[in-house]
């Protein structure tokens, strides 16, 4: 289902525990339990992400988030229509800086575990094809986000 890659950040149980929790969910909501269907979260620091943001999006700066899709929206949407999953399969990568996870964090004034579950929520959606560059689409994928973090009972402050 998923594969935690620590690149300058070190192995951590309590990460794994908060990611493991956040992708059953996000499989479960869009009826992929049953596929095979991997995606690889990427635990990493501002210096990697800075470095892959401007390689992958020319932006030169640090961010929280990077997701790296490998099907178009129509196509995901079709293989779960059709329940195609035959064969493992890569949904796509997430790269997510923990160092931001906690600025962001304390800066929200929110648990840790909180703001990684949602740049992991968010990853994942970017993944299925959901964006928010315009309104309207901005709006589908926050709800969708915030339904998984209410089922998981992960609020703004804490849990």
């Amino acid at each position: 289902m998923f594969e935690i890659v620590y690149n300058g950040v070190e192995k951590n149980a309590n990460y794994r525990e908060i990611i493991a929790k956040v992708v059953q969910e996000c499989y479960k909501k869009e009826n992929l339990q049953d596929s095979n269907l991997i995606l690889t979260i990427t635990l990493t620091t501002p210096q990697n992400i800075r470095k892959l943001n401007k390689t992958y999006r020319n932006i030169d700066r640090a961010t929280d988030v990077l997701s790296f899709p490998v099907f178009e929206k129509e196509e995901i949407e079709e293989k779960i229509k059709l329940q195609d999953f035959e064969f493992e399969d890569m949904l796509g990568d997430i790269v997510i800086s923990v160092e931001k996870v906690k600025e962001q964090a304390n800066e929200y004034g929110h648990s840790f575990e909180r703001e990684l579950s949602y740049m992991v929520v968010h990853g994942f959606y970017h993944l299925m094809g959901y964006d928010h560059i315009e309104d309207q689409d901005k709006k589908i994928m926050r709800k969708k986000e915030e339904e998984i973090l209410e089922q998981l009972k992960i609020n703004r402050s804490g849990i």
